[in-house]
C-alpha cells in the first residue's frame, strides 16, 4: 500500500528552531543560577520540558518552564525559520492529495507561532501537540491520535522526526519512519534508532511516499 499520511515532527524537523531553543534553554539556567556547555544543552532537545526540568530541579520545574517558554515565545520571530525544500515538498505532497500532519511534544501556542511565522499552516490537516496527549512521543499515543483524526492506518502513514522520540513513537504506533540527517543529535545518533528511512533533505521524502 502507498503512503498517503505524513506525519511530521516540528521543531528540528520542519522549523530551524535550534537557536532559538538553545538560547531558551540557556536563558532559563542563567535566570535560575545554573550552567550547562552547549553540548550539555543540546541533550536536553526533544523530550518534553516537564521531563528535562524535573532532572534539574524537581522544586522549580513550573518556574522554568514559564521563564523558557516566556523567552522562547518572545524570540520566535528572531531565530525560527524553515529547513531547505520543507515548503517546497510540502506544496508537492499537497498538490499530490496526500494527508499531513504535524506531531509534536510542544505546547499549541508555540506550535501556532511557528507554523505563523513561517507560513505552513495551511498545509496541515492535524496538528496534535503535547496539549492534546496524556502521553507524549516516544508513546504511540500522539502518532495515534493524528492517524485517527486522519482515519489513516499504520499501512499508509509514515513518521518524520529529527529525534528518537519521534523514531519510537511512530514505531510504537507501528508505522514506518524517516530519521532526518539535519538533526543537531547528528545522523549517526537517529540511525542507532533504526528508522526505516533517512534523508539528508525534505524532497528525498517525496519518492519514498509515491511522489
Amino acid at each position: 500500500m502507498s503512503i498517503n499520511t505524513i506525519l511530521f515532527d516540528l521543531d528540528g524537523t520542519l522549523l530551524d528552531t535550534n537557536e532559538l531553543i538553545h538560547r531558551s534553554f540557556e536563558h532559563t539556567f542563567q535566570h535560575f543560577g545554573y550552567s550547562f556547555t552547549r553540548e550539555e544543552i543540546l541533550q536536553f532537545n526533544g523530550p518534553p520540558l516537564t521531563e528535562t526540568f524535573s532532572k534539574i530541579n524537581p522544586d522549580l520545574v513550573d518556574e522554568m518552564i514559564r521563564v523558557y517558554r516566556k523567552h522562547n515565545h518572545e524570540h520566535h520571530e528572531q531565530y525560527v525559520k524553515l529547513f531547505p525544500n520543507v515548503k517546497e515538498t510540502l506544496d508537492i505532497l499537497k498538490k499530490h492529495g496526500k494527508k499531513l500532519a504535524i506531531v509534536t511534544a510542544k505546547m499549541r501556542s508555540g506550535v501556532e507561532l511557528g507554523l505563523e511565522i513561517t507560513n505552513i499552516k495551511a498545509y496541515f490537516d492535524s496538528i496534535v501537540t503535547i496539549d492534546d496527549v496524556e502521553n507524549p512521543k516516544p508513546h504511540p499515543e500522539p502518532v495515534l491520535k493524528a492517524m485517527n483524526h486522519l482515519d489513516s492506518t499504520t499501512d499508509d502513514t509514515i513518521m518524520v522526526g529529527d529525534n528518537y522520540h519521534d523514531i519510537k513513537s511512530g514505531k510504537n504506533a507501528g508505522v514506518k519512519t524517516v530519521g532526518v540527517a539535519w538533526s543537531t543529535k547528528g545522523e549517526d545518533f537517529l540511525r542507532q534508532f533504526e528508522p526505516t528511512y533517512m534523508i539528508d533533505d525534505m524532497k528525498e521524502l517525496l519518492p519514498i511516499v509515491g511522489v
